[in-house]
């Protein structure tokens, strides 16, 4: 059930880095963080689906362990895109705890998986 959730919500975000991305290249002309914004964010949720299909539990924890990356690094491109003030705090409060929640998601499933197999 935790993965169809991840799924769900990793794909949500996935949506919403979309539209960020298409904002932030229509409104405020800017294209190469947002670039890798839009890379990170979206590499959440397929590493997640990939990882539905992981061959052994270790695969499946090692394929989290990607997504926890990606995830730490769109968080990481949030934090420069509000300092740079090209996104509205308001906005970056948003998308950052979508992020975060994932975050917080992805390491309980890492945890859970460990601890149901071993390292």
């Amino acid at each position: 059930m935790e993965k169809s959730i991840l799924q769900g919500k990793s794909f949500a975000f996935a949506i919403r880095c979309v539209k960020l991305y298409r904002y932030l290249g229509e409104t405020k002309k800017e294209f190469v963080l947002s670039k890798q914004f839009l890379k990170s964010g979206t590499s959440i949720g397929a590493n997640v689906r990939e990882a539905q299909n992981a061959e052994s539990r270790a695969d499946f924890v090692h394929k989290l362990g990607i997504v926890q990356k990606e995830c730490d690094e769109t968080l990481f491109w949030l934090e420069l895109l509000q300092a740079t003030e090209l996104i509205e705090q308001k906005m970056f409060d948003r998308i950052y705890k979508d992020a975060t929640e994932i975050l917080k998601m992805i390491k309980g499933a890492i945890l859970t998986a460990k601890g149901k197999g071993g390292k």
